[in-house]
């Protein structure tokens, strides 16, 4: 069973670190003065303002810095400021078992669910497909703040992943599936295949979204898991949004959804807010989930934190 975190309290500490690409001091200093705001302290990593051409210091200072954060006793829960490229470097260079004993609350989206889900495959470490901190400003929608808090700190079970009332899931492929809910980032999970740290989608629910990829490129990544035997494995899929995703040769994505995904004959939802979308719903990446789709229901059948 996977390991539950402890839940996110008014008050707690919460240990801020760049793990991939660099972002501006600007940007970090708003997300933490946020953060101050609403009543948490801020612990933040050595490296966190690094910039060292498309990464945040060496692949060794970001790890340094991740595994600060889950030895260090007063931290209760780890944002990373952004995603970026270069997650992947780090995922050698952690401790796993270390991080086991230690489990903490950790979100984020983009090239951070490439951690995400290793934390969970080699850690058993429920993790949350959530916000960063370059959210935590006053021009993100109030779902989104609902979405990380509730997912964070509410102790009952079930409970439903829900869109906002405008944006209603779209049922592609009618089944009802159950098991955990794994996934994120289309081209970070490419990146990773053929590595110790590929996405496990054995008895999974798949989950996947990307953003500013031709829709041709978006064939190739998806092409590439089929062969990789992802889809294969996994018991349901989730489509994301795929924001600023042009379409290519007159295909656009849910076209791309239609025509390669539906004939797989797997449970299939689509439409569903998360991770690069403006609004974002929070995905507990390890937990069980329902999914029906006739119903165009997400139900996490679980607490995902402790109390």
């Amino acid at each position: 069973m996977a390991i539950k975190p402890p839940q996110l309290k008014m008050g707690d500490t919460i240990g801020v670190v760049t793990l991939g690409s660099p972002l501006s001091a600007q940007i970090i200093d708003e997300g933490i003065a946020t953060l101050k705001n609403m009543g948490f302290n801020v612990i933040v990593g050595d490296h966190v303002y690094d910039s060292t051409g498309f990464l945040a210091g060496t692949a060794e200072e970001r790890a340094a810095d991740l595994m600060k954060m889950f030895e260090n006793k007063a931290v209760n829960c780890i944002l990373p400021t952004r995603g970026g490229v270069g997650v992947a470097g780090i995922l050698p260079l952690l401790d796993f078992n270390v991080i086991k004993q230690n489990p903490k609350i950790i979100s984020g989206y983009s090239d951070i669910t490439i951690l995400l889900n290793a934390l969970y495959e080699y850690s058993d470490l429920i993790t949350f497909q959530s916000l960063l901190l370059l959210d935590f400003n006053t021009r993100t929608p109030q779902y989104n703040f609902n979405q990380y808090f509730a997912a964070t700190s509410a102790l009952t079970a079930p409970w439903e992943i829900v869109n906002p009332p405008e944006i209603p899931f779209v049922n592609k492929v009618s089944g009802d599936v159950t098991g955990p809910i794994v996934g994120g980032n289309l081209t970070s999970f490419v990146d990773t295949l053929g590595t110790s740290f590929e996405i496990n989608t054995e008895g999974k629910i798949l989950c996947l979204e990307d953003t500013h990829e031709p829709i041709n490129t978006v064939y190739r990544y998806l092409s590439h898991l089929k062969i990789a035997g992802k889809f294969d494995d996994c018991i349901g899929i989730i489509m994301g949004e795929c924001t600023n995703c042009e379409p290519a040769y007159g295909v656009t994505y849910n076209e791309l959804i239609d025509d390669f995904l539906v004939p797989l004959g797997k449970p299939l939802l689509s439409n569903v807010a998360t991770a690069h979308g403006r609004f974002k719903a929070a995905i507990p990446l390890g937990a069980s989930v329902r999914m029906n789709t006739i119903e165009r229901k997400l139900t996490v059948l679980e607490p995902v934190v402790s109390p």
